[in-house]
């Protein structure tokens, strides 16, 4: 029943997000994509991971595998765990200027995914990696964004 109401209320966080986006003015004396491009980008995103969502749901209904029952998480451990993302968040933010958006995105990544995905060091550092990497050239390259370049000479 949770995943039910996710995908409804993302969808419709989705369906808000590009009826606002389309009513954002368009200028005639601007560039040609406009500032709509990027968030309509983003509402499309947002629709797609939607449907990858419910595609998830309906394959594991069909292999109908046995309800997990969570662990009895210890109060005191996730408090931990929210804390440490938020000074690992913090840290990020701190270094972001200093080591650029690429290095900073992929040790930042890297950090969340080796707790939360623990024991996969090499799929770790690839998607981390690739991750920043690809997301800095479409930021730099095809939107024109000026992220911080750090040690990085590009």
């Amino acid at each position: 029943m949770a995943d039910r109401i996710i995908i409804v209320l993302t969808f419709v966080l989705a369906a808000v997000y590009l009826y606002a986006t389309e009513r954002l003015p368009s200028l005639e004396i601007s560039d040609p994509l406009g500032p709509k491009a990027f968030p309509r980008l983003l509402g499309i995103a947002l629709v797609l991971t939607v449907g990858a969502l419910l595609l998830e749901m309906i394959r594991a209904r069909k292999r109908r595998a046995p309800a997990v029952q969570p662990e009895k998480a210890d109060g005191a451990h996730s408090y931990w765990v929210v804390g440490a993302a938020v000074a690992w968040t913090a840290l990020y933010f701190a270094l972001f200027e200093r080591l650029g958006y690429a290095v900073s995105t992929a040790g930042y990544l890297l950090g969340l995914m080796a707790y939360f995905h623990p024991g996969r060091w090499l799929v770790n550092l690839l998607t981390a990696v690739l991750y920043s990497l690809i997301s800095y050239w479409m930021f730099a390259r095809l939107l024109d964004v000026r992220l911080a370049r750090g040690i990085l000479p590009f």
